[in-house]
């Protein structure tokens, strides 16, 4: 058997994974928040339906921005599952599931205003806005403000909170970290429900002040996850290093005394490549 010792360096697996995981964390909280500049206070206007012909282009680039704030939003889950399932399956299925119907509430909204959008057209060819016509599109963007303001947000949070969780436990990323992140959930869930309760959805004053926290841990995370990545496996008790070394002195194999000891990741301690995640 080789006596090759890994690095610490070769114990840091799924470098690519946590580069892509903070590359997307980075583009969704971008295009999130870019997705309400193409329309601007358009919608907040209750002569909207009459406007909308006219602002096309602004709705279509909304439309646009929304599917790709729910792509990236999957994407991080999905970068981030192979790691996490090493460590929880079911919490790193949960994250991922999270982050889809979060993006499926996007898709909706976005009908929601592409619906909008062909009813104002037809309304404008009529020359006429029916009182039908405008209950039907107000319907439409409540529908809207739901899936965004108050669904999407349950699913993106519950998404959220099964990852740091994993990362918190499995220590893939500092403490401090994970734990900030568990933290503002916290506070984005009471946002979040004080809107479903007052109907104030978008930047009111309460959901800013309380979202803050996650949008700066995310992209704290985001920038630790791109220049650090996960935080590789702890060092190997100096037991095991002399064991696979020079043999055992008492008679135990290294695969013994790293089950005795205080890692939890099995090492390749012939190949020196990377630990295999359990399955």
């Amino acid at each position: 058997m080789s006596t090759h010792v890994p690095s610490q360096s070769a114990l840091k697996p799924y470098r690519g994974h946590a580069i892509a995981a903070g590359v997307l964390l980075i583009a969704c909280t971008v295009i999130s928040i870019l997705s309400a500049a193409p329309l601007g206070s358009t919608l907040d206007n209750g002569n909207y339906l009459a406007q909308l012909p006219s602002r096309q282009s602004g709705v279509l680039l909304t439309a646009l921005l929304e599917f790709l704030w729910a792509a990236t939003g999957a994407g991080i889950a999905v970068a981030l599952y192979p790691v996490l399932r090493s460590h929880n399956r079911g919490l790193a299925l949960g994250a991922v599931a999270g982050r889809l119907v979060e993006g499926v509430f996007v898709m909706v909204a976005s009908l929601g205003l592409l619906a909008a959008l062909t009813l104002s057209q037809d309304a404008q060819t009529a020359r006429a806005l029916a009182p039908a016509a405008q209950a039907a599109a107000d319907s439409m963007l409540a529908m809207r403000h739901w899936a965004l303001g108050f669904l999407g947000l349950l699913a993106f949070l519950t998404g959220a909170l099964l990852y740091y969780l994993v990362l918190f436990r499995a220590r893939l990323l500092p403490r401090w970290l994970s734990g900030w992140g568990i933290a503002a959930v916290a506070l984005s869930y009471i946002a979040t429900i004080y809107a479903g309760y007052t109907q104030a959805f978008g930047f009111s004053t309460v959901n800013t002040l309380l979202n803050i926290p996650i949008l700066v841990q995310e992209m704290v995370m985001a920038v630790w996850l791109i220049a650090k990545g996960f935080t590789p496996p702890r060092a190997l008790e100096p037991e095991l290093l002399e064991a696979v070394a020079t043999g055992p002195a008492d008679g135990r194999s290294p695969v013994t005394i790293a089950a005795a000891g205080t890692t939890s990741t099995p090492v390749a301690v012939a190949s020196g490549q990377p630990p295999i995640p359990h399955h």
